[in-house]
């Protein structure tokens, strides 16, 4: 008897973390998903009424205080009974300046290529992440791994083309134009680097120093509303106040994301960068249904292949 409740206790040890894992991961997913379907319904007259560089503000002071709180609750706090070292902090600023220069990238882009240009070469962050995962933190891939991130890569773009259908964009009598400039082509070159060199930076930064996560996360914060509020207040130079706009939907978005950075810190501390790029292809099933549920679009018959193609990606990575 004693034997089966020792056995039993053992078998939950073992399976309670990967539990706990998939349930962050599924959690991770819905976030990701949910974005694109509730920036569509804070737009009033087919704008953006807010000013997004104030939202990433919002977003960061967000984390902020979550993991101020952290800290505080969980007894953290006499980490700091001496100054930290000025060498231990100054790390966690370069992936902020990183995200920032990003957060201004998609936008400056906008004038150089179409948004369908973009959404389908914005894919090639998976190719850039892998690449520097592979060089700066020294994790060789196998052959079988490579090409689970290129049949990852091409499930994004398939996605992107499939979601072009004009009876699902709801421009049936309008074509679409697709355009983008060599600037353009330049500056999504800079974007997808930077994109990857921020995850891998992070990952090797939470990984590479021995300090409670909450402690990790106050520094990355603390750097993350000071440069993206000095960002934010150079764009403020628009006829938006800081927070005009804000309605139910974009203060759900603030929290979705500040969540979504939060569990994205856990992820890069206790796995991967290329997990998170996983996370980010199945947030499509999300994505489409709530457009479907939400927004009205259809979904067609072709939407299953990129998924089918996500989940091919995932066995062969993963085995």
């Amino acid at each position: 008897m004693i034997a089966m409740q020792n056995e039993k206790s053992r078998y939950g040890k073992r399976w309670l973390p990967r539990v706990r894992w998939g349930a962050l991961l599924c959690v991770m997913v819905l976030i990701y998903g949910t974005h694109a379907p509730l920036i569509a319904l804070s737009k009033a007259e087919g704008r953006i009424p807010f000013n997004p560089s104030s939202c990433v503000v919002m977003i960061e002071l967000v984390k902020l205080l979550v993991s101020f709180a952290t800290l505080i609750t969980t007894g953290g706090a006499s980490t700091f009974l001496a100054p930290p070292s000025p060498f231990l902090v100054a790390p966690y600023a370069a992936p902020a300046a990183l995200y920032a220069l990003n957060n201004n990238l998609v936008v400056l882009m906008q004038a150089h290529m179409d948004p369908s240009s973009f959404q389908v070469l914005s894919n090639l962050k998976i190719a850039t992440t892998a690449l520097l995962y592979s060089l700066c933190l020294g994790k060789r891939l196998r052959w079988g791994q490579w090409a689970s991130l290129g049949l990852l890569m091409a499930a994004g773009v398939c996605h992107s083309y499939t979601s072009l259908d004009p009876a699902d964009t709801g421009e049936t009598q309008q074509e679409i134009r697709l355009h983008i400039t060599a600037w353009g082509l330049f500056l999504m070159l800079v974007y997808c680097c930077a994109s990857g060199l921020a995850a891998v930076y992070t990952e090797k930064v939470l990984k590479g120093q021995k300090l409670p996560l909450s402690v990790q996360n106050l520094y990355l914060y603390v750097f993350g509303v000071l440069i993206n509020g000095l960002s934010s207040f150079a764009a403020l130079a628009s006829d938006k106040s800081f927070l005009e706009g804000y309605s139910w939907t974009v203060w759900a978005i603030i929290a979705g994301q500040a969540a979504n950075g939060l569990l994205m810190s856990v992820l890069l501390k206790h796995g991967s960068g290329i997990t998170r790029l996983f996370v980010i292809s199945c947030s499509m099933l999300v994505n489409a249904v709530m457009s479907w549920a939400v927004l009205g679009l259809q979904l067609t018959f072709f939407f299953s292949i990129p998924l089918a193609m996500v989940a091919l990606a995932a066995f062969l990575y993963y085995t």
